[in-house]
């Protein structure tokens, strides 16, 4: 008897129970060594961040009232990595004294601190915790991006947070930012900014693609300064907000990261001043009454929201290359002197007078 074979019929692979098994344990096996590889390169990054001689924990509690100092994350590797850190205003290079809160990102004004931060293990959560004078919490909210910016007002009233929704710098043209700004007083809570009214030149702008970040506050607790960009034309704007009336006032192009001096006279602000991803920004003080911008003495490209440490200086962090890792410098805001390295190991400075 014959069998007639179709030569152009399809083979059909056998599959085993041999096969799965191995494919089953091929598979178990790469699983475990990438679950090794992401353990093993956690424990060498942990090493490199909390392994070295920096200052740890402990010693009297941090406190927002007191002798002036400067509050700030430290970054100098050892058991305080990332702990929140004070050192003496009068001696910034002196010892530090590190307590026991992390946060990402810190400012503190009028007994009152906001503490950006990322909770959890595996799945992260980033919120924002209002924290009393004792640095004890009173308020947590969940945010919804990666937190970015911080400010408190000089009362302790008004705290304010940015994040990113989307995108990481705001060198890029992709970026999506969430601002909000927090009365801890009522608790009552603006969620986003897009939703005031934002004009320039006596019209409204309805650019759906609108971010703003970097906000600061005036002394009377309403009256803001923040930037304002779109993705469409990349520019940048400074503008003046009014909390109670939920507007917004385009005043200046090219400014970023505004901050108020103590005496409200002026502002410092990041300028864009080229088109490199590498060296884009350069600080410049703006004097409100004149609008007459001044250019500072530090030249390095500063990707901060400076401080104030008082009338006449000015504040901010840069990185050191390595990693993590930053320094606190200051310089004159006059435009005149050159800079000078405060803290060691530090990053988002607050001035605590």
């Amino acid at each position: 008897m014959s069998v007639d074979i179709d030569a152009d019929a399809p083979v059909r692979p056998v599959v085993t129970r041999r096969r799965v098994l191995v494919f089953a344990l091929v598979l178990v096996l790469l699983a475990g060594v990438a679950i090794g590889y992401t353990v093993y390169a956690v424990r060498r990054e942990d090493d490199r961040l909390y392994g070295g001689a920096g200052t740890a924990p402990g010693g009297p509690p941090l406190s927002l009232v007191g002798a002036p100092r400067l509050l700030f994350r430290s970054t100098e590797s050892g058991p305080g990595y990332g702990r929140l850190a004070t050192v003496a205003a009068a001696d910034p290079g002196g010892p530090r004294t590190v307590g026991e809160r992390s946060c990402d990102r810190v400012y503190a004004a009028g007994g009152t601190a906001v503490c950006l931060a990322t909770e959890g293990g595996l799945t992260r959560t980033p919120v924002a915790l209002v924290l009393d004078a004792n640095l004890r919490q009173v308020r947590r909210i969940e945010l919804a991006g990666t937190p970015n910016r911080a400010r408190v007002s000089a009362s302790g009233r008004m705290a304010s947070w940015t994040v990113f929704v989307y995108g990481d710098s705001y060198a890029s043209m992709t970026f999506s930012t969430r601002t909000s700004i927090l009365d801890t007083r009522t608790g009552e809570l603006t969620a986003n900014l897009e939703d005031f009214t934002t004009t320039r030149d006596g019209k409204e702008l309805k650019s759906p693609d609108r971010n703003f970040w970097g906000v600061t506050f005036t002394a009377d607790d309403n009256t803001f300064y923040a930037t304002l960009s779109t993705n469409t034309t990349g520019r940048t704007y400074l503008v003046r907000g009014d909390l109670a009336a939920r507007t917004m006032t385009v005043l200046r192009e090219n400014v970023e990261c505004p901050s108020l001096s103590p005496d409200g006279t002026r502002l410092v602000f990041k300028k864009k001043v080229s088109q490199s991803t590498r060296n884009p920004w350069r600080l410049h003080v703006l004097d409100l009454a004149t609008m007459r911008e001044t250019p500072l003495a530090e030249t390095h490209s500063v990707d901060d929201q400076a401080i104030w440490i008082d009338d006449h200086t000015v504040g901010y962090a840069l990185p050191t290359g390595s990693g993590a890792a930053g320094d606190v410098w200051s310089v004159p805001a006059d435009g005149g002197g050159a800079p000078a390295r405060l803290v060691v190991g530090g990053f988002s400075p607050a001035p605590l007078r």
